[in-house]
């Protein structure tokens, strides 16, 4: 039963019988709500203030003990028990499975999207996440710019990857849009919305990555995700 995980007494479900999504609208928080919503899947969204710490209280970290978002709870899971998940790479392959859709069934098709995945989860991901820290959070202050010119390289050897990877193509695996677009456009609007990265990253000269990033964020699912959950009125 649901009101048996602990979490749900400090954020509890008003909807117990969807989908609990434990989250904050940051780029891996944006991939598990992006996901819900393209699939049309019923879910109740929780804020998990990660600025004022909710990520290491015992209630959530008794979903999650790497105290990081997202997370979820799927009251209907396999077997028609309760499945706790986190780690958004984990969560996009179970909802792609639950739903039956952005995940081919193909065998080779479907490895290739997980590949994709895969890098995203690797490299894109934390790689930016670490620029972002050295270039525009606390990381900035520091006097020793080595670890941010490191970062900066990595992040420009990483979007030309992934602009390569682009050029003549409308998706980054498969033939159709999937939980690989889904992992990695959050990454590529952080860096333009919250990073404000775009002349340092000199971001103008990916055509491909802009052509298909600009496709991903406009897609209406795309659009509610990153206000979700919403902030507090």
């Amino acid at each position: 039963m649901l009101q048996d995980f602990k979490i749900t007494q400090r954020w509890p479900a008003t909807r117990p019988d969807v989908i609990q999504l434990y989250s904050l609208p940051t780029p891996n928080g944006i991939k598990a709500s992006a996901m819900l919503e393209e699939t049309g899947l019923p879910y109740e969204a929780h804020r998990i203030s990660i600025m004022d710490g909710d990520q290491f209280t015992p209630e959530y970290l008794s979903l999650n003990p790497n105290n990081k978002i997202p997370a979820i709870i799927d009251p209907n899971g396999p077997n028609g028990k309760p499945l706790p998940l986190w780690e958004t790479g984990a969560i996009l392959i179970y909802l792609a499975e639950k739903s039956g859709k952005f995940l081919p069934t193909d065998p080779a098709k479907r490895a290739e999207v997980l590949q994709w995945l895969m890098w995203q989860m690797g490299g894109f991901g934390p790689m930016l996440g670490q620029f972002g820290f050295f270039y525009a959070a606390a990381g900035k202050d520091f006097e020793d710019k080595r670890p941010l010119e490191r970062y900066r390289a990595e992040a420009k050897r990483l979007l030309s990857v992934l602009d390569k990877r682009l050029d003549g193509r409308d998706v980054v695996a498969g033939d159709e849009y999937s939980i690989a677009d889904i992992a990695i456009w959050p990454w590529v609007r952080v860096l333009l919305t919250g990073y404000n990265a775009g002349d340092a990253l000199e971001l103008d000269s990916y055509a491909n990555v802009q052509r298909w990033y600009a496709m991903s964020a406009d897609r209406p699912a795309s659009k509610i995700a990153v206000n979700m959950p919403p902030k507090p009125e």
